[in-house]
C-alpha cells in the first residue's frame, strides 16, 4: 500500500466520524478510497445513498453509469478507478415543497474542507463536477448551456487542473434528454474520454490486472 493510499484511507476515516452539520442525516456516504488522477463530485446523497453506503446508488445512478458506459466504463471499474466525492456527503433531507433539500451554504463550506483535503491528497488533474451546485463550487455557471460540452481550467493547489461538467443525471431533469443538452452531454462525454488523466486512471486498471495473471 502507498502512502498515499494509507493518507486517503484515514481521512476517510475521519471523514465518516464527521457530524458537524446539524441538520444534515447521517451517514456520511463514501466511494471508494482509490487513488486516482481523477475526482468526480456529486452534490449530495439522497435517502437511497445512506443505507446503500455508496454516492449514486439509486435511479440517477443508474443513469450516471449508462452514461460512462456509453464510452467504455461501466460501474464496477468506475467506481475502482475513479474518486467520488461530493459537495456534501450526508443527506440534507427533504424539502418541505418537494425533492431534496438544497444545503445551507455552511453546510457546503464545511464539507468543501474534506474535498480541498482530497485535492490536496490525490492532487488530481481532471476534475468531473456532477450537476450545477457541484460545478459551481468550482467555475461560474449561470447556464449549464454555458459550460457543458467544453474543458474549463483552474488553478488548484498550484496546479493547473481540468474541469469537465456533466448535468446531474436525475430522473426528474430533462435537459441530458432533450436539445441541446443531448449533443453537449455526448461531447462532455467524448472530452471525458479522450482526456489523459481518464486515459491514465484506466491504463491504472489494466496494468494491475495484468500483474496479477
Amino acid at each position: 500500500m502507498t502512502d498515499t493510499e494509507q493518507l486517503i484511507q484515514k481521512h476517510q476515516q475521519k471523514l465518516r466520524a464527521c457530524s458537524a452539520c446539524a441538520e444534515m442525516i447521517p451517514p456520511v456516504v463514501l466511494g471508494a478510497a482509490v487513488v486516482s488522477p481523477v475526482i468526480s463530485i456529486g452534490q449530495a446523497p439522497g435517502d437511497r445513498e445512506g443505507p446503500a453506503g455508496i454516492p449514486f446508488a439509486w435511479t440517477a445512478g443508474k443513469t450516471l453509469f449508462k452514461w460512462f458506459e456509453s464510452i467504455g466504463v461501466d460501474e464496477e471499474q468506475y467506481r475502482s478507478r475513479i474518486y467520488m466525492a461530493a459537495v456534501c456527503r450526508c443527506f440534507p433531507g427533504k424539502n418541505p415543497k418537494g425533492g431534496d433539500r438544497v444545503p445551507s451554504r455552511i453546510e457546503i463550506d464545511q464539507c468543501r474542507n474534506w474535498l480541498d483535503r482530497e485535492f490536496a491528497l490525490l492532487q488530481p488533474q481532471l476534475l468531473i463536477p456532477i450537476g450545477k451546485l457541484a460545478i459551481a463550487q468550482l467555475i461560474n455557471v449561470k447556464k449549464l448551456t454555458d459550460v457543458v460540452g467544453e474543458i474549463h481550467s483552474i488553478t488548484l493547489c498550484e496546479r493547473e487542473v481540468d474541469i469537465i461538467a456533466l448535468p446531474h443525471p436525475s430522473g426528474l431533469s430533462t435537459w441530458h434528454r432533450t436539445e441541446p443538452g443531448k449533443t453537449l452531454l455526448k461531447r462532455a462525454l467524448l472530452l471525458i474520454k479522450e482526456h489523459p488523466a481518464w486515459r491514465q486512471a484506466f491504463a491504472m486498471k489494466l496494468e494491475h490486472s495484468n500483474a496479477n495473471r
